[in-house]
């Protein structure tokens, strides 16, 4: 019987169980919130099992959990005490004899800011931020529990995420978008649906490593905006210079902003053998506007 933990079951992660959870005999995922626990252990027919997990101490039934599984799902976001998967729940991830294969979900924040220079797996991580270095010290936690246990770790460094219920077509249609402009600023993008095959990929070839997952077409902020717009058959919102936005940005929404690269996704593709389906956001955005 193959078991899957999910340390953080999120918009990624639930992306990747409802595409890919098949695979597995069973499925226990962590959450937060009790009410939304609650709801999927009523309905979602049994196999999978939603667990309550704080970030601070682990239950017997999650413990258990942990050392029974063959594959886990880390997309829990660190702290500033270090990451809190590895500190609640250390112990059973030290006794999970049958864990063959760990996928760990980051971030393409940890290269810092490179000038809109083109980075790889081989460039040298420069975080500035605070997060960005804790972010960091999680990846080699991680892959140094690997080492230890011989377990395949797998760390994807995510570009910015979209998707179902969060995307250009949505900011547009709940009003209020705004079409920053900062001379030189360049993003990369990847759709959640990607993602999810990137981890099935992951987890099927027991990778070992970084990749990052980004998409093939860094571009300005704006553009997926235009071209939602342009779906949409309206006019697209109204440039707003970056200096007349900054100030109401939030701190976390702000560092984004101060960090400008270009990701290249060329390891995923040679060493996962994953063909994106959404390599750029126009074929992401085109269909989502598809969707019912």
């Amino acid at each position: 019987m193959s078991q899957l933990i999910c340390l953080g079951l999120g918009y990624s992660a639930e992306h990747y169980v409802a595409a890919f959870g098949q695979k597995f005999d069973r499925i226990v995922g962590t959450m937060r919130s009790k009410e939304r626990a609650a709801v999927l252990n009523a309905y979602n027919g049994g196999k999978l099992r939603a667990l309550v997990f704080d970030g601070k101490s682990a239950s017997d039934e999650l413990q258990q959990a942990i050392i029974a599984a063959d594959a886990a799902l880390i997309s829990i976001p660190q702290d500033a005490k270090g990451d809190p998967v590895l500190r609640a729940c250390g112990d059973a991830f030290a006794q999970a004899q049958h864990l063959r294969s760990i996928v760990y979900l980051s971030t393409v924040g940890v290269y810092g800011d490179r000038g809109g220079d083109w980075v790889d797996e081989e460039t040298p991580p420069g975080p500035e931020s605070a997060r960005g270095r804790e972010r960091l010290a999680a990846e080699q936690a991680w892959q140094d529990l690997g080492a230890r246990r011989g377990i395949a770790v797998a760390i994807l460094r995510l570009a910015g995420i979209y998707g179902p219920g969060r995307n250009a077509l949505t900011q547009i249609g709940r009003g209020g978008a705004r079409r920053i402009v900062k001379p030189g600023q360049i993003f990369n993008r990847i759709h959640v649906a990607d993602i999810a095959q990137v981890i099935d990929a992951a987890f099927t070839r027991a990778a070992s490593g970084i990749f990052n997952v980004a998409d093939d077409e860094p571009s300005p902020p704006g553009d997926p905006l235009v071209f939602a717009a342009q779906l949409l058959g309206i006019a697209p919102p109204a440039e707003v210079p970056f200096a007349d936005a900054a100030p109401s940005m939030s701190p976390l929404g702000l560092s984004f902003w101060q960090e400008c690269r270009r990701v290249k996704n060329d390891k995923l593709k040679r060493e996962l053998g994953v063909a994106l389906r959404y390599p750029t956001y126009r074929e992401g955005l085109r269909a989502l506007f598809a969707e019912p």
